[in-house]
């Protein structure tokens, strides 16, 4: 049975991505903070899966969880970083600075290290982490999760270099999805993907073992555009 671990999977993302790796027989280990969330996406899958209330805003806490969980689980080839949160910053406050560092950068990179470190002893593994295509530009109102999210890309893609030299078998897959359909996008931004449509592509590049993809596939040619627009341009359209 093949066996993988979702950090974040209590709503959105990475909720879509429990029903869809289950229907493709994986037993899972479904970590965030909401074990009430959990305990309910864990019932409506098919298959017996893992539970474990986690708060990745508490790095060191959450690295022993998620230790403990991948010694209860066995065998686990596929980890996937989903946890994120984000504000918009009219005012320059921070403490909603310091919630998304703590989650974005904090968490994100010690689920990622305990992970790599478990692939290095199992021999190989697959680690998936969920940046946004953010992380390709800077703006006044979302500076922070902007930043956080190219450090995210930007660590992940270290992480894959390391796996390269180490000669092991393991994939490392950056996730970079524009505007999806979940709670934390607010109104109804230009091109606003569906939920299921961007899990479903999210799913065929893990499954492919990409090292990179965007979601929706169009936001490859903007982030293109981002990386070599002068930064006076971006300020003046975004």
């Amino acid at each position: 049975m093949k066996q993988g671990i979702i950090v974040g999977a209590s709503s959105g993302i990475g909720w879509e991505l429990a029903v869809q790796l289950a229907a493709q027989g994986y037993q899972l280990g479904l970590m965030a903070r909401r074990d009430g969330c959990l305990n309910k996406l864990a019932d409506s899958l098919p298959g017996e899966h893992f539970v474990q209330k986690t708060d990745v805003a508490n790095a060191e806490q959450a690295v022993k969880e998620l230790t403990s969980l991948l010694d209860k689980m066995g065998d686990v080839d596929l980890i996937i970083v989903n946890s994120g949160v984000g504000s918009k910053e009219r005012l320059l406050d921070w403490e909603v600075q310091r919630q998304m560092i703590d989650v974005n950068v904090r968490g994100f990179a010690a689920m990622s290290l305990t992970a790599m470190n478990y692939f290095v002893q199992r021999g190989g593994g697959h680690l998936v982490g969920i940046s946004s295509a953010a992380a390709h530009f800077s703006g006044g109102l979302t500076p922070t999760y902007n930043a956080t999210k190219a450090f995210a890309s930007n660590y992940l893609n270290g992480l894959r270099s390391r796996a390269a030299r180490s000669k092991m078998p393991i994939s490392v897959t950056t996730v970079e999805p524009g505007y999806v359909e979940t709670a934390m996008v607010e109104g109804r931004p230009m091109w606003l993907a569906p939920l299921e449509k961007s899990v479903t592509q999210m799913v065929r590049a893990i499954n492919k073992r990409k090292n990179h993809v965007f979601i929706t596939k169009r936001w490859r040619y903007v982030a293109l555009l981002l990386d070599i627009m002068p930064n006076a341009l971006i300020r003046k359209f975004m």
